[in-house]
């Protein structure tokens, strides 16, 4: 269990993204500034980059992917990958208090919709991420073709559900993640389509 000094340390950070996620809402990414998230979060300048290096990293910090991971390592031997990433999808954003849940949402849409941290996440975030998470699971190398395929298949999902999430602006990014995960689950019939 996580010690006194620990926990008021990540009480700290999620104020911080919290503050700043509420100002990015009603002010935009661009117009707010460290100040303001500072003083929102009744906190000094330096004590924020204590926490986030820059404005950016605070909408990239991101607590909920230990919860999809511990989700993903629990899930049964001998699950289906894309059933058991769609399973950890779910049990990690159903954990979450409503509040939690809608500020995720709204860091995923900064991340895709301001284009200086699209750029940045995309730049940060990748098959090679992925593939060690997978390795790890399955007792393979990171480098295997199979592994790094599947990998740039859940980096292509998720640039799918993106785009699904921005029309109409304001759907669900989680939900859209989900549906993609379910329907490669399925099957693509489209890759069986012949050409006209």
């Amino acid at each position: 269990m996580a010690g006194l000094r620990e926990r008021k340390k990540a009480r700290t950070r999620a104020d911080l993204q919290r503050h700043a996620l509420r100002l990015f809402r009603e002010q935009g990414y661009a117009e707010t500034t460290v100040d303001q998230i500072a003083a929102a979060a009744e906190v000094s300048r330096a004590t924020f980059f204590r926490y986030f290096p820059s404005k950016e990293e605070v909408v990239f910090y991101d607590d909920v992917d230990p919860l999809m991971e511990r989700a993903f390592a629990a899930q049964p031997s001998g699950t289906p990958l894309l059933v058991a990433m769609r399973a950890a999808l779910r049990e990690a954003f159903e954990s979450l208090t409503p509040e939690k849940r809608e500020l995720e949402e709204l860091r995923m849409e900064l991340g895709r919709t301001v284009p200086e941290l699209r750029n940045a996440r995309q730049a940060q975030f990748g098959v090679v991420e992925i593939s060690r998470g997978l390795a790890e699971r399955l007792g393979r190398s990171p480098e295997e073709l199979d592994v790094r395929l599947f990998a740039g298949l859940i980096c292509g999902a998720r640039l799918a559900a993106q785009a699904i999430a921005d029309h109409p602006p304001g759907s669900s990014y989680i939900e859209a993640m989900d549906a993609v995960l379910g329907r490669l689950a399925e099957g693509v019939p489209l890759a069986d389509e012949p050409l006209p």
